[in-house]
């Protein structure tokens, strides 16, 4: 508990106390060191200046501008003229050559993957990855498993305009919901999962009994007008080769029920508007090269 007491000094330091105490323990008036204070009112006098000279104040509709004038887009856009200016040739270059004139000249084609690359880091990497190994539901660009078409022109196509995206021109290709819309029921997806599966030459979990005839039936039925009878899946609808052993959404037996259950339909957006066109050109060169392209 505190208690007050005049200002008295300190017998062992020589310092005045401030009369306050705590349990016997005298609080000494140490001032602040005066390095501190100095530092602390140099700081409130920058703070001032930068409230004058920058924009630094929220208003109703608008905010203060600062004595500078200074703006951040407009430095932006001087460091994208000077990123331009850096680039010069071989940015008029790769504008006006073909991605495959792009791919035929080496000089040409290490510069558009070195814009790819950094184009891919700022824009693509939050889904498919800094590596674009992906992740659950988002495709690895590295392994040439291409469920849109791996071409060049297929490439900048889905780049374009994206994946059941909001742009016309987007690919789209729903999966049913075959469980979830009452098409088959619980027994009906389960055996066509485990054929699935089988597609793939995975193996059914112990102590589980299944039934890949009545499976197989169900697949032709319902899966294989988008899979095909073979189940190597068709580019023009983004229906995935099933034969292959590569699964966006997982190859266990629960994922791929809940696969056939609830259907899949992930979205990408369209890039175009968002990128220039000299960038989406050097993006689609990046991407093509990491899967090995077709």
């Amino acid at each position: 508990m505190a208690e007050h007491h005049t200002n008295e000094v300190d017998a062992v330091t020589g310092v005045t106390t401030t009369g306050h105490e705590w349990d016997g323990i005298r609080e000494l008036n140490n001032p602040l060191p005066r390095w501190w204070l100095w530092t602390f009112y140099a700081c409130i006098v920058w703070a001032v200046v930068y409230w004058i000279a920058y924009p630094a104040w929220p208003l109703v509709s608008n905010y203060t501008s600062g004595v500078l004038g200074w703006k951040s887009r407009d430095a932006i856009e001087v460091q994208l003229a000077n990123l331009r200016t850096q680039r010069g040739a071989f940015a008029e270059k790769l504008d006006a050559a073909s991605l495959e004139q792009i791919e035929a000249d080496p000089e040409l084609l290490a510069f558009a993957r070195a814009q790819g690359r950094a184009a891919f880091g700022d824009n693509c990497a939050p889904c498919h990855g800094a590596g674009a190994a992906g992740s659950r539901g988002y495709p690895n660009l590295n392994d040439d498993d291409w469920m849109w078409g791996g071409s060049l022109e297929q490439v900048q196509q889905t780049i374009q305009h994206g994946i059941r995206s909001t742009d016309a021109d987007a690919h789209v290709g729903d999966m049913p919901a075959f469980g979830r819309d009452a098409m088959l029921t619980r027994p009906e997806i389960v055996a066509a999962a485990d054929y699935v599966r089988s597609l793939s030459n995975l193996p059914v979990p112990a102590g589980v009994t299944t039934d890949l005839a009545k499976g197989k039936e169900v697949f032709e039925a319902n899966c294989a007008a988008c899979h095909g009878a073979d189940g190597k899946g068709n580019i023009e609808l983004g229906a995935p080769n099933l034969t292959d052993a590569i699964w966006l959404y997982g190859s266990d037996r629960d994922s791929v029920i809940a696969t056939i259950t609830n259907g899949r339909g992930g979205i990408m957006p369209a890039w175009a508007g968002r990128l220039d066109p000299t960038t989406i050109k050097a993006l689609t060169v990046y991407v093509h090269a990491l899967g090995g392209g077709r």
